[in-house]
């Protein structure tokens, strides 16, 4: 006699609640019989089998209960399930580009695996609290602030240094493999009170930087070439105050955290969206959150209008190229460019401005490679699924290796350390291209 009970339906009583401000989000049964809901249509599809670790773990944990307990899908699935899950997920939101179950395609399933295995963490989180391991990796700004500038070279010596690298993995959970990211000597926020605009910036308007924790203490310089670029198009570049974006505690289950980041950096950035300023950010982990997930952690028409009027950097230079205002006065090519199509750059659905851009150079052509680099946010960074990561990415050195590239380019500063790790090559971020080929300095 079967223990299982009957067939779930895959349309749902109500729309899904992921809305952490909901009380229906904190529900355990709930989210319980959504998890369910979501995993029996996924293991129906299957369609996203080759996308990360989840999927074939969740279809070997259904298939288990069809094959031994008489299960019709995922209705035996426990917590113990859920969270196996959850835990292979690195966010990359592929599997929500793809899918035709989702609210972005109309359809009355109403799936978004993404933010329901957010929802499962947090829940985790809530329960048991945040893991040593989550808070470690969920604080890279107020890191960066402690070790970047005159601190670097001691910091560097403990981030590089191959046994306090085992001893952090010990410690934190960090892999001692995976190319953790050096602090700068000099913070991108010191470059910018120092540095001498070009001349006629601020001739187009004014644009408020959000230059993300990796900007501002790990790679100045992307962030300064950011600011190059713009002020080359007549722009005056502005730092408001600015905090972590606040998707590191996302990925460890963190809400209150990351909502406090969210509310902090909306009511630094507003008045200059009031002021008519675009906030323009290079890294688009940060831009997605900001667009994406700022809104409905906090749920207020302030942070509607800052996602609105924000864009990933290649974004904003692309609509420079639709309203003709974009500066071509290039002194430069590059050849061919293998240029990394970062995930979180996919899941904004602006395509890849920046491929488009670069192929505005004279003698270059360019070749996307749409194949994810398995980091996504503190992932990959973590010991226990560094081997998991590095397996995932090998379609993206393999086709990067196709592509005989002259440059590698990428708009995800992490990605840029896979890339380093597995195809011995230096990717650069595309304004830090476009930077060069205008021809100038960021020193």
């Amino acid at each position: 006699m079967s223990t299982a009970g009957a067939k779930i339906s895959p349309k749902p009583s109500r729309p899904p609640e992921l809305n952490p401000n909901e009380a229906r989000f904190w529900d355990e049964r709930d989210l319980e019989g959504e998890l369910k809901r979501v995993f029996e249509i996924c293991h129906s599809c299957r369609m996203c089998v080759n996308f990360c670790g989840s999927f074939p773990d969740l279809f070997a944990r259904v298939d288990r209960d069809i094959e031994t307990k008489n299960a019709h899908g995922a209705e035996l699935l426990d917590a113990k399930d859920f969270a196996s899950v959850t835990d292979l997920c690195w966010q990359c939101k592929l599997c929500y580009i793809e899918c035709p179950y989702t609210p972005d395609q109309g359809h009355e399933w109403l799936l978004d695996v993404p933010r329901l295995l957010l929802r499962e963490k947090a829940h985790r989180a809530k329960r048991s609290g945040i893991t040593i391991q989550d808070r470690a990796l969920g604080e890279p700004g107020r890191l960066g602030s402690l070790m970047a500038g005159p601190l670097a070279p001691l910091s560097n010596f403990v981030q590089t240094h191959r046994l306090m690298r085992k001893i952090n993995e010990r410690a934190l959970g960090i892999s001692s493999e995976f190319p953790v990211p050096t602090f700068a000597s000099e913070t991108f926020e010191r470059w910018l009170a120092k540095h001498e605009p070009l001349a006629g910036a601020g001739k187009a308007g004014t644009v408020a930087i959000f230059a993300t924790c990796l900007g501002d203490y790990n790679f100045p310089r992307l962030a300064a070439a950011t600011v190059r670029v713009l002020e080359q198009n007549g722009y005056a570049v502005v730092r408001p105050p600015q905090e972590c974006c606040g998707m590191p505690n996302l990925d460890g289950g963190d809400i209150d955290a990351a909502r406090a980041k969210a509310k902090a950096n909306v009511a630094s950035l507003l008045p200059h969206v009031e002021q008519g300023h675009a906030v323009v950010v290079p890294g688009p982990t940060c831009s997605y959150t900001i667009k994406k997930e700022w809104p409905e952690l906090l749920g207020t028409p302030e942070a509607k209008k800052v996602a609105a009027h924000t864009f990933d950097a290649m974004e904003l230079v692309e609509r420079f190229r639709r309203d003709k205002t974009l500066n071509r006065d290039f002194k430069k090519g590059f050849g061919k460019i293998a240029y990394h199509a970062a995930c979180h750059l996919r899941a904004q659905k602006v395509g890849t401005p920046g491929a488009r851009i670069l192929g505005l150079l004279p003698d270059t052509e360019v070749e996307v490679v749409e194949k994810c680099s398995a980091v996504d946010g503190t992932w990959g960074m973590k010991a226990q699924h560094y081997e998991m990561g590095r397996k995932y990415a090998q379609k993206l050195k393999r086709g990067i290796e196709g592509v005989e590239p002259k440059l590698v380019v990428t708009d995800c500063a992490l990605s840029a350390l896979r890339i380093k790790r597995e195809n011995d090559v230096d990717a650069i971020h595309p304004m830090e291209a476009l930077a060069t080929a205008y021809g100038l300095s960021l020193s």
